[in-house]
């Protein structure tokens, strides 16, 4: 009975996997203009997008043609970034560290990750633009602290969408159609699996191993998902997961015109992945796929 029940909340819900659309992914740092310049020597320019109502960060984005954004985001001037809860990952330059996934409702997108006993909170925020234009919007966060770690938060547009993703009043780069793949590392592949498809109602997923990122992979079909644990102790993914936990560790771009890394490897469905390189990027593993 509690799987009718389930399935019944992620359905009304439209949570079902082939629904789960990205709204933006973050990358945390310690300064802004620094990680711009860096982002705009991998290929990837980005503008002022202005400081959050909480006082303390401020970002920048790269916007696509979708509507979803990459998300850089530091402290402002001043502030102490202690006080935030990505605070430890800007202070550290983590790098990808959260994901958001859109909702028109936030009530009706929490029904399904309720319904499978995950705890969600609910807040109101907001962004003033640097030519002065307000945001405001409703975010949820699905399962454990920080906000979009484990499981992506969910946030819902109390003003104009666009007016978020597209400051310039359109997409910073017109030519990358959007995210295609996050990757969340994780410290127990099979549990991880467990929980994204009860709260979600993800199908079950391929797997496969990648050598350069050091993890074994699981995709859930026709959703952006990926969770990756590591092969070994001593890998790339093993370190990240003992500083920072179980939080994104890439993000995938689906892009023709992005400069390529030496290295390609095959992902799910054929895909080709190539990893921009990490020394521009203090170390954030940002990916392409053509």
């Amino acid at each position: 009975m509690r799987s009718l029940l389930l399935l019944a909340a992620l359905a009304s819900a439209g949570l079902f996997g082939a629904s789960i659309q990205v709204d933006h992914v973050t990358v945390a740092g310690a300064s802004l203009p620094e990680m711009q310049k860096m982002f705009d020597s991998a290929g990837i320019r980005t503008q002022y997008g202005g400081k959050h109502s909480n006082g303390i960060t401020e970002m920048a984005l790269s916007s696509f043609k979708d509507g979803s954004y990459l998300e850089l985001i530091a402290p402002v001037a001043g502030a102490d970034p202690a006080a935030h809860y990505w605070g430890a990952f800007m202070k550290a330059n983590a790098g990808p560290c959260a994901w958001a996934i859109r909702s028109a409702a936030i009530d009706r997108s929490i029904a399904g990750p309720r319904a499978a006993g995950v705890h969600v909170e609910t807040e109101t925020a907001g962004r003033k633009r640097g030519d002065g234009v307000e945001l405001r919007w409703e975010t949820a966060t699905v399962g454990p602290p920080p906000q979009g770690s484990f499981f992506p938060f969910i946030i819902a547009d109390q003003t104009p969408r666009d007016l978020r993703a597209f400051p310039s009043g359109a997409p910073t780069m017109p030519d990358v159609p959007g995210v295609r793949y996050v990757v969340v590392g994780v410290g127990n592949l099979t549990e991880a699996i467990a929980k994204y498809r009860a709260a979600f109602g993800f199908p079950a997923p391929e797997r496969r191993d990648d050598a350069i990122l050091g993890a074994h992979l699981a995709h859930f079909p026709g959703t952006p998902a990926i969770l990756a644990s590591p092969s070994g102790p001593n890998t790339w993914l093993a370190r990240r997961l003992k500083q920072f936990g179980e939080i994104p560790c890439a993000f995938v771009l689906e892009s023709p015109s992005l400069p390529s890394a030496d290295e390609a490897v095959t992902w799910f469905a054929g895909s080709k992945v190539a990893w921009l390189d990490s020394n521009k990027l203090a170390g954030a593993r940002i990916g392409i796929v053509k």
